[in-house]
């Protein structure tokens, strides 16, 4: 198939990028100008530039696609406003162009978040019957960029990904718990056990292939992600066999934490980009139960994750010594 993927310079879209072509089909990168393509350097990947608020920028990029995934977004931002237009206004602009130009369209992914549907409330796995509940305007904003996808389904089959916390080579968001566990501190925020899905990259590459192929994924939602879920304790206690690190565990009060995500957004007003770590971040490190049931993917799409934690652990810390990161 042709493919054309938005965010493949980025952690999860060029992982997906490099398992598409090594399954023999062709993809087109969509990339803006400025962006690094440190990631796509040396592979067979087309580049194509465009804008997703300006569908006629899109019209090349779409030529003779079969396949759009759509894996760019803004996960951090300084207001409202631009998480709304790098999630649900940038989705928008996608979607018509798609309806415009995507003459041979035959699946368009919209690869979205766990938070759009919010944290599990009463420690049961959410479900894609789950009503969506989000706790951040970042969850809001994705959200608002499925339903957007919804009003499409008539033009062309969607398929929405939700994506739990994704960890592996490349990736900066999970870097500071694998550097703790290197430093033998274990930390778990609050003095209650919270449990999280925390997939392995590759395995989200995989699950995006599955549903590009399965005919029964069009105008369906998924939960991706691991089959465990997992408590911090367990986490962290693997990573530090794999790295061999005895360490202690260190519970940080809900309290410390919004003292340093409010310290934290007070500070990106200073600086050119946006804190990841902000005020209402918080709100998703101190939810007690990020699980999801990915029953439905592993049935409709014959999606079941390869890579074991403490394999995606091992690879994880292999590359970030490598690349001396850690």
């Amino acid at each position: 198939m042709n493919i054309l993927i938005t965010g493949a310079t980025g952690f999860v879209g060029s992982h997906t990028a490099e398992r598409l072509v090594a399954s023999g089909h062709s993809v087109r990168a969509l990339v803006r100008k400025s962006s690094s393509l440190q990631w796509l350097q040396n592979k067979p990947i087309e580049i194509a530039y465009g804008t997703l608020t300006n569908p006629e920028s899109l019209q090349e990029a779409l030529k003779n696609i079969d396949v759009v995934i759509h894996i760019a977004g803004v996960v951090a931002a300084k207001n409202r406003l631009a998480f709304y237009e790098g999630n649900h206004i940038a989705t928008r602009g996608l979607l018509e162009a798609c309806k415009q130009y995507g003459n041979t369209l035959k699946r368009f992914i919209f690869i979205s978040s766990q938070t759009a549907g919010g944290p599990s409330l009463d420690g049961i796995p959410v479900t894609e019957e789950t009503p969506p509940h989000p706790i951040t305007t970042y969850g809001r904003s994705k959200l608002a960029a499925e339903e957007e996808c919804k009003h499409f389904e008539q033009y062309f089959p969607v398929t929405i990904l939700r994506l739990p916390a994704i960890y592996g080579p490349r990736d900066t968001a999970t870097l500071s718990f694998f550097q703790a566990i290197s430093r033998r501190i274990k930390p778990l925020i609050g003095f209650k056990n919270k449990s999280v899905n925390l997939c392995y990259v590759g395995d989200i590459a995989l699950a995006i292939e599955c549903a590009m192929l399965a005919p029964i994924a069009g105008n369906r939602l998924y939960y991706i992600g691991s089959k465990e879920n997992y408590s911090w304790q367990e986490l962290s206690g693997i990573a530090a066999e794999v790295m061999k690190k005895r360490g202690v565990f260190i519970r940080i009060p809900h309290t410390i934490v919004a003292t340093i995500a409010g310290v934290s957004e007070l500070l990106s007003v200073f600086k050119t980009r946006p804190s990841v770590l902000n005020w209402e971040k918080r709100l998703d490190m101190t939810a007690q139960y990020w699980t999801c049931s990915i029953e439905r993917a592993e049935r409709e799409l014959g999606y079941t994750p390869e890579v074991s934690i403490r394999q995606g652990f091992r690879e994880t810390v292999e590359w970030y010594r490598t690349k001396k990161w850690m």
